[in-house]
């Protein structure tokens, strides 16, 4: 579970701390908090974190990251509210060797920082089938002194894209290119074809339009067959601020009303079958409004041995606990595609363990869970890779392959945009006969 968590005095944090997991070295001074990304060829200065008055640190105007003590002398918490687990931090005596000297800036160096973040971090290069150990010598003889950023950015798109995955991704602004990861047969519905998929519900099988809440991601509606209609299409950006404490309390707005009608009603259908993820915490906020039991949700680690693809953090449980605000105990049926992503993936995970059982109708979610690790290059380039597995209590994960559906059924195509119809949604609603 995540750990309970107290601010600290400032004068408690001073010194050197080195993460478990996720390549990070912060240095503490005072009320700041410097952090410092690192592989074994670098060390680039990162975000700063700042004490403000109610005893927490942030950067700049986000949401807090929360520091209180660890499980054993010497070690911290580090908590962000909008993650499922803390990071644990350990006291060290001095700077790491890599830190006491900068880190140059030119495309051999960029290459090497790039290739060992993914080696030392990504949590699933087995899982997907890349020898990164090949991609080093395929392509590190490309780069040299004369490589210029567009042949730099098409070699790391190139190192990539085998991988399949949607939770790496390469940022260059200086030239205005950007690459992210996918899984083949991903739909990627235009946004015509998105209101489409609104259009057809709203006009075929609803009694009235879907009511809007959460900055429209999350929208319900009663279906003509007596059902509720539970439709999330994220899992953030839920306020305009896009603080997570604000956006779980007009997500807590938006089930109050849902629940008070669907528990009028046979049964509710939870569609996240287009869901671009976001922040995985909501998602079990919502489990706890379907259950009268508390259950495990689903449990995170992370990668952290860098020579090691096998070792990672000690399992971090989440719970789904009964809320004490409304809830919905009745029959319950999810639709799921290739294009629920991210945190609607493990929300799914967090509905495994309800009772009465959910069941899932559409095909396997897009197989990536974790949080995305954001890392910069030494020549400003941002990218990002998976170093987080979630498993079910049972320890078993969906990495790559996604999690099935219990009944499988084409998800959005093309023959039922052309028709004005929905498959899965008429499956799902022979469920409460």
């Amino acid at each position: 579970m995540i750990p309970v968590l107290l601010p600290l005095l400032a004068s408690t944090l001073d010194g050197y701390w080195l993460s478990d997991g996720y390549g990070r070295f912060i240095e503490a001074a005072g009320d700041k908090l410097q952090t410092y990304e690192i592989t074994s060829v670098s060390c680039l200065q990162s975000y700063t974190l700042t004490k403000r008055a109610d005893g927490q640190f942030a950067a700049g105007n986000s949401d807090p990251i929360f520091v209180s003590p660890g499980p054993e002398p010497d070690t911290l918490w580090f908590h962000s509210p909008d993650a499922a687990s803390s990071v644990l931090v350990r006291r060290v005596a001095k700077r790491p060797a890599v830190c006491e000297k900068p880190t140059p800036n030119d495309p051999e160096t960029n290459f090497e920082v790039f290739w060992n973040t993914f080696a030392e971090q990504h949590g699933f290069l087995k899982h997907r089938g890349v020898d990164w150990a090949a991609t080093y010598k395929t392509f590190r003889p490309r780069v040299t002194a004369a490589t210029t950023p567009e042949q730099l950015f098409d070699i790391f798109s190139a190192m990539i894209e085998p991988l399949h995955d949607a939770h790496t991704f390469i940022g260059a602004g200086g030239i205005h290119r950007n690459f992210h990861g996918k899984k083949p047969g991903t739909l990627l519905l235009t946004e015509d074809e998105k209101r489409k998929t609104i259009e057809i519900i709203e006009q075929r099988y609803l009694e009235s339009p879907l009511r809007s809440w959460c900055n429209g991601h999350v929208r319900y509606g009663r279906l003509k067959a007596n059902a509720g209609y539970l439709r999330i299409n994220a899992f953030a950006g839920y306020t305009p601020g896009g603080h997570f404490e604000d956006g779980a309390r007009a997500l807590d707005e938006a089930l109050d009303a849902a629940i008070k009608d669907a528990s009028q009603t046979r049964g509710l259908i939870i569609d996240v079958r287009i869901n671009g993820g976001g922040d995985d915490p909501y998602g079990v906020q919502i489990a706890g409004r379907l259950t009268n039991r508390p259950y495990v949700a689903f449990v995170k680690r992370a990668r952290n041995d860098p020579a090691d693809l096998d070792r990672w953090t000690a399992p971090q449980p989440s719970k789904a606990v009964p809320s004490d605000k409304p809830r919905f105990l009745g029959r319950v049926v999810e639709l799921i595609g290739p294009d629920t992503v991210s945190a609607g993936e493990t929300f799914t995970m967090a509905l495994m363990g309800r009772e009465p059982r959910i069941v899932r109708i559409g095909e396997n979610t897009q197989g990536v869970y974790s949080d995305v690790l954001g890392r910069t290059l030494p020549n400003g380039w941002r990218f990002g890779l998976p170093n987080e597995v979630f498993l079910t209590e049972g320890g078993k994960d969906f990495e790559a392959g996604g999690v099935p559906p219990d009944v499988r059924i084409p998800v959005f195509p093309k023959s039922d945009l052309d028709s004005n119809r929905d498959s899965a949604l008429e499956k799902a609603l022979t469920y409460f006969k």
